[in-house]
């Protein structure tokens, strides 16, 4: 099996569309992912949302493949700071259970951060649920460390 990345195209965003909506229920099975779904997720259609994302300079999008079927994507953006400082944002990596830990991960992950250091971001962010190992050891094999831990508390209503 042959894995590999590359930026995402227009004629992508069915599959695309298809993925987010699996990374979100994936996403919401996790402590803490309906949450971090509703805040930070792609409201409805999110095939329009998908589309300005492969339009807008700031912002890019990969898909992951195996043998040239696509099994995964990622997003990533800009987030310029009050200060100035630059950081890129993974937003969105998302990977097929059945195609995951062949590389198609690492393929995307390495595609984000080649875009990231292109243009001479100060760093990278991205977010992992709390217990959620897999991501953890993912991201930390890919150079991220921990910087920050949000904490939460739900209030009754």
């Amino acid at each position: 099996m042959r894995e590999g990345a590359r930026r995402a195209h227009p004629d992508d965003l069915p599959r695309l569309a298809e993925l987010y909506r699996a990374a979100l229920a994936h996403l919401g099975a996790g402590r803490g992912g309906a949450l971090l779904a509703e805040h930070h997720g792609r409201p409805e259609p999110v095939e329009q949302h998908l589309a300005r994302t492969l339009e807008d300079s700031g912002r890019t999008a990969r898909v992951g493949t195996l043998d040239d079927q696509i099994v995964g994507f990622a997003s990533g953006r800009t987030e310029t700071l009050p200060g100035g400082t630059v950081l890129g944002v993974v937003e969105e990596l998302f990977v097929e259970p059945g195609a995951r830990g062949v590389g198609v991960g690492e393929a995307l992950m390495d595609a984000l951060l080649a875009w990231f250091a292109e243009r001479g971001y100060a760093g990278v962010d991205t977010v992992a649920l709390p217990g959620d190992r897999l991501s953890k050891n993912f991201f930390e094999s890919s150079g991220f460390k921990a910087r920050l831990i949000v904490m939460h508390r739900e209030l009754p209503l």
